[in-house]
């Protein structure tokens, strides 16, 4: 068996590949190995989105926590970063959120945070696999009295919506919002909270059903917003995924303004603020070129981490950061949650909104967003990982690079999935690059096959 927790925990078509089974077995490893230093029977809190699974998947999660003796924390359907938040609030031991973030119904996920409110180490999940695949025989299986119970957390939502809105000082009276809520966990908490902070409101995709979860709607599809923010004369639409640690944005005129250019906002008010620490931040590989001219031009550091939030988060906790994010809507506020945070997201942006005076257009002009072109290379898949060991390709990529450096760059990623290599180039001459790319791209294939 391959190794069950990806980039965001354990996720899987439910009750085929998520199984109630092994919702009950990672209850009990994960309740183990989260609380196995505590002195006293710990509590965990369990959240979930909206996705008809979840109630499924959130009992047999619980039996397993409550098998080892732990208890649960029920928090009903709340965002992802509601746990994060939460876990430290109530100072319970850990957190679980049964979702699967953007993708379809079908799917349903299990990911774990710490005490501290922060997703598990590669380290922590290795450990939790390993009894869960063949060590299974260490838990422990108290009766009596020592058996774990659950309990619900009533003021989960309330709490959540309190702390938002005491992230910001502003009032948002006079801007329209429209939102997208992805028919998911933001479907109570970011309408409550932007309507306590003023914001005049419409909505859409906010009736969840149990099987409409990001069906052509949240931050993975756009069109909806695109059209709706025009159509309603509002001064910005946020979309949100299903699991709301996700956030896009569209300007005014139906424009998006994606996960760097939210970077690029809210850094360049940070900074301009004195609270953008040491004047830095964290973006992944697969952030635009954009992003980093424009630090460069305002006296911004732009880090890379490897792509996934929890590799920003940990750049971000090492070198001392506290804003960081991905293209794709992940931003992490580190003064105010441990985790990307979309509602969060937006109640920052329309603050620098509320702060400046300006359209959402215009503060989006801080960043032009570079060209990008993405050519696959089809090789040989047992060589695609040694491809550096190449001589003739390591230099071909050496040259590429030299050719680039001074108005572009280029990215050789393998497909983690696939027999491909990725050759991208981002720059300003859209010709050159693709021809570029393509060159490269050929040369690779004729020498991995």
């Amino acid at each position: 068996m391959g190794r069950l927790f990806g980039t965001d925990g354990v996720r899987g078509v439910a009750n085929t590949e998520l199984t109630g089974e092994m919702a009950y077995q990672l209850g009990r490893a994960g309740a183990y190995v989260l609380t196995k230093e505590t002195n006293h029977a710990p509590r965990i809190l369990v959240g979930m989105d909206t996705r008809i699974s979840g109630d499924m998947l959130e009992a047999a999660l619980v039996a397993g926590i409550c098998s080892v003796g732990a208890h649960a924390v029920l928090a009903g359907i709340v965002p992802t970063p509601a746990v994060a938040y939460l876990v430290r609030k109530y100072r319970l031991d850990a957190g679980v959120v049964i979702s699967a973030s953007h993708n379809p119904v079908e799917y349903n996920g299990i990911k774990f945070f710490s005490s501290k409110g922060y997703k598990l180490s590669d380290e922590l999940e290795d450990e939790i696999e390993d009894i869960l695949l063949g060590h299974q025989e260490i838990l422990p299986c108290p009766t009596g009295a020592a058996i774990g119970t659950r309990s619900m957390a009533e003021e989960a939502l309330d709490d959540y919506i309190d702390f938002l809105t005491k992230t910001t000082k502003e009032r948002f009276q006079g801007i329209k919002v429209a939102l997208d809520c992805a028919n998911g966990a933001s479907y109570k908490a970011a309408p409550i909270a932007l309507l306590n902070l003023g914001a005049g409101l419409c909505i859409i995709h906010n009736e969840p059903d149990g099987t409409n979860i990001n069906k052509k709607c949240g931050s993975t599809h756009m069109e909806d917003l695109k059209v709706f923010v025009k159509e309603n004369g509002a001064d910005i639409g946020f979309a949100f995924d299903g699991d709301a640690d996700r956030c896009l944005a569209v300007d005014e005129n139906g424009e998006l303004i994606d996960g760097d250019k939210i970077l690029a906002i809210c850094g360049l008010d940070m900074k301009e603020r004195g609270a953008l620490r040491n004047d830095t931040i964290v973006g992944t590989v697969m952030s635009n070129l954009g992003l980093t001219l424009m630090g460069r031009e305002k006296g911004i550091a732009i880090e890379q981490a490897n792509v996934g939030d929890r590799y920003v988060l940990e750049r971000m906790i090492a070198a001392d950061r506290n804003l960081g994010g991905e293209q794709s809507g992940h931003i992490i506020f580190l003064d105010h949650n441990t985790t990307g945070d979309g509602i969060l997201t937006a109640i920052q942006m329309l603050s620098v909104m509320k702060r400046s005076g300006k359209k959402a257009s215009e503060l989006a002009a801080a960043m032009e967003t570079m060209p990008q072109v993405l050519v696959n290379a089809r090789v040989n898949n047992a060589k695609k990982n040694t491809y550096m060991e190449v001589p003739a390709i390591r230099h071909a990529i050496e040259a590429l690079e030299a050719d680039f450096s001074a108005d572009g760059r280029v990215l050789i990623r393998t497909s983690g999935t696939e027999p491909l290599i990725r050759v991208m180039i981002e720059g300003k001459d859209l010709e050159r690059m693709e021809k570029e790319a393509r060159r490269l791209a050929e040369f690779i294939e004729k020498n991995l096959q």
